[in-house]
This record gives C-alpha cells, structure tokens and sequence, in this order.
C-alpha cells in the first residue's frame, strides 16, 4: 500500500556552522537505510533551526520480498562429517532433512534458500530512525537525560505518520506523537495532526516555512525590494545566506543604518563586523559600501522598528571599538619590536625568526626592487602587533596593507603586505606582482620546511597548518610569476635554517599535491614526468606536452611499441657503435634517431611528435632484427640503441608509466 509518509525530529535550536558541514551527507545517510531495509522510495529533506523532516511521497509500506541463499561445506565432506551437515542446518534455523544441494564453482554443495517476507514500515522504523540518527556527525554532541542519549541538541519530539496513521515508536527517549510544532513566538506552538497533509498545510499559519528553498526564494525577493526602492546592491555572500536559511524559520529582511563617521574604517573592517559577527548583509551605492545594511530577522511581528534599532546598537558598539582600534595602531605605526614575544609554532621560536628565515629565502628570488622586497618581508608580520588584528584575527595582512600605506610606505610594500597569504583558497586570487608573489611564496616555503622540520607534516586528513594549501599556492604562484621552483635545490641553499629531517617525506607529501594541482589530468601522465623532472615550470610544459601526445587517437597503438623499446633497456648506457650496426633496419633507425636528436624544437610537444614519428622504423626493426644476438658485443650495441631512442624520451617524461588516457 502506497502513502504519504512522514517524519520530522523536533530539536532544540541547531547551531548553523556544524550542521550544515554535515548537511550534504544527511540525505546520503537515510537514502542508505532506506536501502538497507529494502524500502524502495524517493524522498525530500527539509531543515529549519529546530527540525529534520523527512517527505516521502507515494511510500510503499512493506518492505521488498528478499531471496535469502546460504551455502555450506561441500557434499562429500559433509557425508564424511555429519556434524558439518547439523552445523550448517543450525546455522540456516532449519532442520537437517530441510537441507538441499547445489552445484556451485564446478562442487556439490550443501544449500538452502527461503524468501524473507518484507515487514511494515512501522515494524523497523524505530531501529532505522535510532542507526541513522547515530550515523550523523556534528562533530561536539550534548547529553541529555541521565546522560544516557547524545546528538548535535537534545531532541523534544517525533513525528512518524503515513496517511492518517501516527506509527508508535520511541527513540532516544522521545515518543512519537501526530503533533508539532510552530515558530517561537507564534499564538499557536502546538499543531495537532490528522493526516499528513495538515503538515505543510498549517506550519507556514504559525510562522514556520519547513522548505530551506522557499526560505532563500523569501529572503532574496525582499532583498530585491529594498535594493529597488532604495538604489542600492545587497551584497548577498553565499556562505552567509546558507546560515541565515539554516537559522531562521520565518526570516525577513530588514535595511538598517549605523553613522557615517565609521566609513573612516577600511571596507573590511566593517564588512567583517557585519557578517562574520552579526550575519548582516552589507549594502553598496554605485561600487561603494554605505553606511547600510541588512539583517534577517526571524521574528514574528508586524513591527519591526525595535529590532531594527536592536541590530543597529550592536553593529555600533562593535563599529565604535574598531575605530578606535584603527585610530590607535595609526598612532602607533607598524613596529616588529614585540614579534620576538609571539610563538610561531612550539619547537619553531617566534615570528621574528620566521620574518628572518622568510628573507632569507627571498633572496633566492630575482628581484629588481630588493629594498622594497626586503622591506615587505620585515614588517608584513607587524599587523599582527596591532589591536585591530588581536580582535580580527581574520584580517591579518590586510590590515598591514592598509596601514603601511597609511604610513606613507611604498605602494609595491603596502600591496605585497596585503597580498603575503594569497592564495588563501584552491583556486583563490593570486599576487598581482613579481614582488608580491616572492613575500607570499616565501612565506610559504618558510612554513613547509619549518613544519616538516619538526615533525608536523599531515597526515591523512588532518592537516592544521594548511601545509597542503601551501604547496597547492606555492606551486600556482610558481607558474603564475614564472619562478622556477626544484623544491630540492631551494631547500639545499636554505637547509642551515632548520633542524635537519627526512627531507624525502617533504619532497613526496610536495609532488603529490603536484599531482593534485592536475586533478583534471590523468594522473599516471603526471607521474611519469615526475619520473624524469622535478622543476616546477619544466613539470607544467612536460605534462601538457605529454597530456596532448596522449590524446592522440592512435597513442596506444604508438605507445605498446616504445613499451617494447622500454622493455628492453638494462640500465647500461653504452655508446651507440656505428660500424656494428649490420642490418638495413637498425642502420635505417639509427640515422633517424639521431638525426631527430641533434634538432632543435620549438617545444616539448614538437619533440615527442618527432619521436613518436620513428615508430615505422622501430616496427621494422623488431620484425628482422634480434636485439639478444649470440654476439655479445652486436647485442650490447643494439640495446645501447634502444636506450639512446628511449634516454630522449626520459627527458620529458617515462611513457611507459602511463595508462589510459
């Protein structure tokens, strides 16, 4: 039988940040015990701040019919061993006579099968809802009771119906009911249910709009409004407008306005006071923020003047304090004395050693402007002195942009200090210079080598120090500006600066996020550069001239013959003999291998091509000639051939080690 079915767990209010980091597995996880329990049904889920709902439309209440198969020991040992028989009877819960026979790999074997009748909804939800429920990870969870039940908040009710039927469970302590329950502050809390249909009927009456969707569709046709009738752009971030759906259940738009006198404030500092503190949207005329903004209330009124004023009080309290943060590190300019005090890392000493390491590794960077290069790197840690980063954390470098321009420092300086943690996202913005990009890679390289120095490399998931971010900027940066990078020969003129270590670990944990950096590319093309190069400038060239050789049509066919080449080589790279070679087609080889190795190429894709081109010759070569010849001197000189054809291609990448495409 087929009905609507329904399941809702009632909670108390859900912090947005842990929840919606499990959001996406949410659906995969009751998708999977639905799949479990042979219950064969699409479904819908929907979230506010205090409720999972569960929507499944046309549910088939009975489980599907299951063939269960059990096979035991073959049939001679069981005639020779009786209690094989009875164990195998025991184990299916049947009686010995019950036990049949069947033919499986080529054996007899013992067998029995029976088909599992499937049960009701109502008979194993209970035992699903408390696995799925389990499954979830919120990262913290709180206790509640006796301590006995643990989740992401405490749960305060269930709801479980199919059609007008309320199915009896309890989980977590929490009896189901066909009741639920409206917004906060709405004049009817308790909703009573007849049918599931009453459900998304009578929440949006009592100020609960059940469906995330149609909470976003709100919030973005008010926010249109108000940019409409005011003139102005609502900045609507992404991740921000997730939370604010997360949060609310009746969420409105609301344009509030603080004192122009905090527009003295960088852009970021308010944008950051207002949506990383208060979740406010800000609010721009013509490309510039305004003193505006909006906030999502969740309230239930037809007056929201007091939460209007609410919101505008607290943006200005926290306004009030960064400007007088700002106003204060101006007077007080940007000082390095006081880095000497400030831990990098336990067992790595203070950030006034790490602002030392940093310029000595800008040193290994051709820069035209070194004065200003080296002054960027002494004081681009200097904001992390000052009151306003202690406060924002999040605005360290761009702070110090803005007041070492402030400052009257050079601009190449303020842009560089701004720019030292780009990029700080896979794919984020790049340095805009040479100069910028050599503080922010030295930076980088600083904290790699310093970290794996003692020991903090990462492992698995974990990764604390962003280590992986910093190779995946390091390598980008690397291409972007043109600077060559063997991470080897960098870390070999800078080594004296750290404690000694495994530097192998380093150089693998490096090539393999090189490796990631061509997600799109297959990654065997890449390893079989990594094989043969280790310069970064050289290893983008290689790979995209052997991805393009790889795309060919006729590749594999290529590739098998130059494997044949590969399967040959032993390691000894002798000088090819001229006058030992005897056969038309080695002699015919030779000259055009030769000949395509004293060319000069535009590129590395122009020189594989050539190689490529010689497998005509190769062809005719395995068919008549015998590279292993009784002679051991014209054997010796026929495989040092087929290393001097191979040895060209080893200069770009090992093709042998590709597979697929």
């Amino acid at each position: 039988m087929r009905e609507n079915f329904l399941i809702e767990i009632g909670v108390e209010e859900l912090p947005a940040e842990p929840f919606l980091k499990e959001l996406p597995n949410i659906e995969k996880k009751w998708r999977k015990e639905l799949e479990e329990n042979r219950f064969d049904s699409e479904f819908k889920f929907f979230y506010t701040p205090r409720r999972f709902v569960f929507w499944h439309k046309d549910f088939e209440r009975v489980q599907k019919e299951e063939k269960l198969e059990f096979f035991g020991a073959p049939v001679a040992i069981a005639k020779k061993n009786p209690k094989a028989l009875e164990g195998f009877a025991r184990k299916c819960g049947i009686a010995v006579s019950e036990v049949g026979e069947i033919s499986k790999d080529g054996k007899e074997v013992l067998y029995y099968s029976r088909v599992e009748e499937g049960k009701d909804i109502s008979v194993v939800l209970e035992e699903m809802l408390e696995r799925f429920l389990k499954s979830l990870n919120f990262g913290k969870s709180m206790r509640w009771g006796n301590g006995e039940f643990s989740f992401i908040r405490p749960i305060h009710s269930i709801v479980a119906m199919s059609g007008k039927e309320s199915i009896d469970l309890e989980v977590f302590g929490v009896k189901s009911r066909p009741e639920t329950f409206g917004h906060r502050n709405s004049k009817e809390p308790q909703i009573f249910l007849t049918h599931v249909g009453d459900y998304f009927c009578n929440l949006p009456k009592q100020g609960v709009l059940v469906q995330q969707g149609d909470r976003e569709i709100a919030i973005r046709q008010e926010i249109e409004k108000i940019e409409r009738a005011e003139g102005v752009k609502v900045e609507v971030e992404s991740e921000l407008l997730q939370e604010i759906i997360a949060i609310t259940e009746e969420p409105t738009p609301l344009l509030g306005e603080f004192s122009e006198e905090f527009l003295e404030l960088p852009d970021e500092v308010i944008v950051t006071s207002m949506r990383e503190h208060q979740r406010y949207f800000p609010v721009y005329r013509n490309g510039e923020l305004t003193n505006r903004f909006v906030v999502v209330s969740n309230a239930l009124t037809d007056d929201f003047s007091t939460v209007i004023s609410g919101n505008e009080r607290v943006l200005r309290a926290r306004l009030s304090d960064a400007l007088f943060f700002y106003r204060n590190d101006l007077k007080n300019g940007l000082q390095t004395l006081g880095l000497e005090k400030i831990t990098f890392v336990k067992g790595l000493g203070n950030l006034a050693e790490k602002v030392e390491r940093e310029k000595e590794i800008s040193k290994l960077f051709p820069c035209e402007k070194t004065s200003s290069l080296n002054r960027a790197v002494s004081i681009a840690k200097a904001d992390l002195l000052s009151e306003m980063v202690y406060e924002f954390t999040e605005l360290q470098g761009t702070m110090g942009g803005y007041y070492s321009e402030k400052l009257g420092e050079a601009d190449e300086v303020s842009i560089a200090i701004r720019e030292q943690y780009l990029p700080n996202s896979e794919g984020g913005s790049l340095p805009s210079s040479k100069l910028s990009a050599i503080v922010a890679i030295s930076n980088k390289l600083d904290t790699l080598f310093a970290l794996f120095s003692i020991g903090e490399n990462p492992t698995g998931s974990r990764d604390p120090f962003g280590l992986r971010r910093a190779v995946n900027g390091i390598v980008r940066i690397s291409l972007e500006h043109n600077f060559q990078i063997d991470i080897s020969q960098l870390f070999s003129k800078v080594s004296h600066l750290y404690k000694e270590f495994d530097f192998q670990k380093l150089e693998n944990f490096f090539f393999e996020r090189v490796i990631h950096h061509y997600k799109d590319t297959n990654p065997s093309i890449v390893k079989s550069v990594l094989s043969v190069e280790k310069e970064i400038l050289e290893i983008d060239k290689k790979v995209i001239a052997t991805k393009n050789l790889v795309a060919r049509d006729d590749f594999s066919e290529v590739l098998s013959t130059f494997k044949r080449v590969a399967n040959i080589l032993d390691g000894q790279f002798d000088e090819v003999k001229e006058e030992l070679l005897s056969e038309e087609a080695e002699k015919r080889l030779w000259e055009k291998s030769l000949e395509i190795s004293q060319m000069e190429f535009q590129n590395y894709s122009k020189k594989l091509e050539a190689l490529f081109s010689l497998k005509p010759e190769l062809d005719s070569f395995f068919d008549s000639v015998m590279v292993n010849a009784e002679d051991l001197e014209i054997r010796r000189n026929r495989k040092a051939l087929m290393n001097s054809i191979y040895s060209q291609f080893l200069q770009i990448s090992d093709i042998k080690e590709i597979t697929g495409k």
